[in-house]
């Protein structure tokens, strides 16, 4: 079983960028799905980024095409989302989500290992 540990989120300026880190330690790192979700406040969890590790497909939510990549170095065990253009709706708890899985989807309840979270604010 694999364990994530989320880091880089931060206070950030409307328009800036950013760019998290999800460390993936464990077993069969290729053989999982992972994903970023963000919760807002308030909110319920949603995915927003999504990678296969096997293939390299990945899945964006509509809110953040354009503005934000997924990515992953399989030689550092880590997924990326560097996170662009960034605006007020952006902020909440960045969670990174595995599944074991040969796709790529961004559905919340079909993941089952979480991160602890890192928080992202964007604020003049």
């Amino acid at each position: 079983q694999v364990r994530l540990v989320e880091s880089g989120g931060d206070l950030v300026q409307p328009g800036g960028s950013l760019r998290l880190s999800c460390a993936v330690s464990g077993y069969g790192f290729d053989y999982y799905a992972i994903g970023w979700f963000r919760q807002a406040p308030g909110k319920e969890r949603k995915g927003l980024a999504c990678i296969n590790i096997g293939d390299g497909t990945t899945f964006y939510t509509d809110s953040v095409k354009g503005r934000f990549t997924i990515s992953g170095d399989n030689a550092k065990n880590t997924v990326y989302l560097q996170m662009n253009s960034l605006n007020s709706e952006d902020t909440g708890v960045y969670y990174c989500g595995a599944v074991h899985s040969d796709g790529s989807s961004c559905v919340e309840y079909e993941y089952d290992i979480w991160g602890q979270g890192t928080q992202v604010t964007v604020s003049s």
